[in-house]
């Protein structure tokens, strides 16, 4: 696994400097062109093609932030592939009322008022999540590197895939 930090020569965080990241980007994306290398030897073409392509992988996570939340948990070795997680029962109740209201609205897609309560729950349960996860990432930016407490941003990780999936369902049937 390519370490993209290293690559743009920054501190692993879950707040990368956007300003830093775009510059590595740009840097590295005129350094190894693939173009300016068409008439180097096949392996170095090789490994031309392989830095440009980490580069624009790298660029990708780091600016988003979802996408470098679960780069640095799988880098870490805390998150693995399709990797299966039980969310917290207590969390998993919260839901049940906004999954009742996203159904409310399936039954009745032409009631515009029913979509009101579904989005309204889903917001404020977003911004819960930003505001309890944003002390944990900054712990870890300052220097925290604890098991357990990658396991509470591990935690938080799944719980925002969770309502970004009630999101997407929302979005598709509006």
């Amino acid at each position: 696994m390519v370490n993209y930090f290293e690559l743009y020569e920054i501190p692993v965080s879950f707040h990368p400097d956007q300003a830093m990241v775009k510059k590595k980007y740009f840097e590295l994306s005129r350094a190894y062109h693939p173009d300016r290398f068409t008439m180097a030897d096949a392996d170095k073409q090789a490994e031309v093609l392989q830095v440009s392509s980490a580069n624009n992988q790298a660029y990708k996570v780091l600016k988003d932030a979802d996408a470098t939340m679960a780069y640095i948990l799988k880098l870490k070795g805390v998150l693995e592939d399709e990797e299966k997680y039980n969310l917290p029962p207590d969390f998993l109740m919260e839901m049940m009322d906004l999954n009742e209201a996203v159904s409310q609205y399936e039954m009745e897609p032409d009631n515009a008022e029913l979509l009101k309560e579904p989005q309204e729950m889903l917001n404020s349960q977003l911004a819960e999540w930003q505001l309890e996860v944003d002390p944990l990432t900054k712990r870890y930016d300052e220097g925290e590197d604890s098991p357990e407490l990658l396991g509470e941003i591990k935690d938080y990780y799944f719980r925002k895939k969770y309502l970004l999936r009630i999101k997407d369902r929302l979005q598709q049937l509006t």
